[in-house]
């Protein structure tokens, strides 16, 4: 009998059978369009993609559009992009019409005007400060795909965005502390730490997240004496693991803390909104009882606030005083250390692009990355985040059931 080196056929008992022909299903890359506008740098600082980033898109295949200036504030002049493939504008508009719109402030109500039917927003979504229903209304009427970036999980169900930003958030709310107890920022003239023959200065941190677990590294590591609160033991003991050292720490209770807090320098507040009790966890009386001079860092100022006398400043207008006590109340600190920060969010979004990409489109990556489809709030103009749908009173889908359906 000839044998074959390619057979078509399967051997049967009773002859031969026609062999199941396996196909390789091939996906088309696709060319995405990248807009990069530029931030109100009043209030941000940072930008979504790095010059090195824009390098390794343009060669994947995409072309990137940005607003003239939209790196400045990170210290990116345009030529940075230019020479590495960027195209640089001096139109807004074309930038808010490219395919995926890549920005890390919400666009305004203006600028959702700009953008086009079917496209893709990546950028951060801030209920508690900017968006009302009139933003998402504006979205869902423009079916657009909307992603909130620090809602995207990568493969460990972990938040990279948010992990990366409360890192720096952390480490920089010390950096601040040291700066306004100094006499340059007109403070009492103390170093944030301790030297041998003085007493190390004291450091109060609400909350026992990431930010804290940075904060307490970098307060550690210029010699302060840290004491942690938080409500949960297992968060407690969480961060005692992560930082390798058995730190005082102790469950949220009115005099525990109040005792605390009056010998402390420094107060960095750390808790979101969602995990309060109700009211603040440091009242004004306990601030009232605060040593003139110390500083209170509200790192959470963006969800609320956790200490009763904050009030919301900005990166110009940074602190006030209170009953003798130095405040600290901007948002988005991270936009300080703007070029480690953007840096940061261009390593999440820079292979994020790369393989949506490689899948063919938004709509392919969307079905394949359970992570990225997190983010989604809006998907074809279709509302998907229940919460979101609950606060304004819009109905929402499932996403799982829309990636099904399309």
């Amino acid at each position: 009998m000839e044998k074959h080196s390619r057979s078509s056929f399967n051997i049967h008992k009773e002859g031969l059978m026609p062999k199941e022909e396996i196909l390789e299903v091939v996906k088309q890359q696709k060319s995405l369009k990248i807009g990069v506008p530029k931030e109100n740098h009043a209030i941000e600082s940072r930008v979504p993609l790095t010059p090195e980033a824009i390098e390794i898109l343009i060669e994947n295949g995409h072309e990137v559009i940005l607003e003239r200036g939209a790196g400045k504030a990170s210290n990116y002049p345009d030529t940075d992009y230019s020479e590495r493939g960027g195209l640089i504008t001096d139109d807004r508009k074309e930038v808010f019409n490219c395919d995926l719109l890549l920005k890390i402030t919400p666009p305004t109500l203006q600028e959702i005007e700009w953008l086009k039917e079917r496209q893709t927003l990546i950028s951060s979504f801030q209920a508690q400060i900017h968006e009302d229903e009139g933003y998402v209304r504006g979205l869902m009427n423009k079916h657009v795909t909307a992603v909130a970036f620090e809602e995207i999980q990568d493969e460990h169900k972990c938040y990279p965005v948010v992990r990366s930003m409360s890192s720096i958030a952390g480490t920089t709310a010390v950096l601040i502390a040291a700066e306004y107890m100094s006499n340059v920022r007109g403070g009492k003239g103390v170093m944030l730490g301790g030297i041998s023959g003085i007493s190390p200065t004291e450091v109060v941190i609400l909350g026992a997240g990431t930010v804290a677990e940075y904060a307490v590294r970098a307060a550690m590591g210029l010699g302060s004496n840290v004491k942690v609160f938080d409500h949960s033991i297992h968060r407690l003991r969480r961060l005692q693991s992560s930082v390798g050292q058995m730190i005082p720490t102790s469950i949220f209770h009115p005099k525990v803390i109040q005792k605390a807090l009056r010998s402390a320098e420094v107060l960095i507040g750390a808790m979101r909104e969602n995990e309060r009790h109700y009211g603040f966890y440091i009242t004004e009386e306990m601030v009232k009882e605060m040593k003139s001079g110390s500083i209170i860092i509200d790192v959470s100022i963006d969800h609320g606030g956790c200490v009763e006398t904050s009030e919301l400043r900005t990166q110009e207008d940074p602190v006030f005083t209170k009953y003798g006590v130095v405040h600290y109340c901007v948002p988005n600190i991270p936009s300080r250390v703007a070029r480690t920060a953007s840096i940061a969010i261009s390593n999440v979004f820079s292979p994020l692009i790369v393989s949506t990409g490689l899948t063919g489109g938004i709509a392919n990556q969307l079905k394949e990355d359970i992570g990225f489809r997190h983010g989604v709030y809006i998907y074809n103009g279709i509302l998907t985040n229940d919460i979101i749908g609950k606060r304004f009173g819009i109905p929402s889908k499932d996403i799982d059931l829309l990636m099904a359906a399309f």
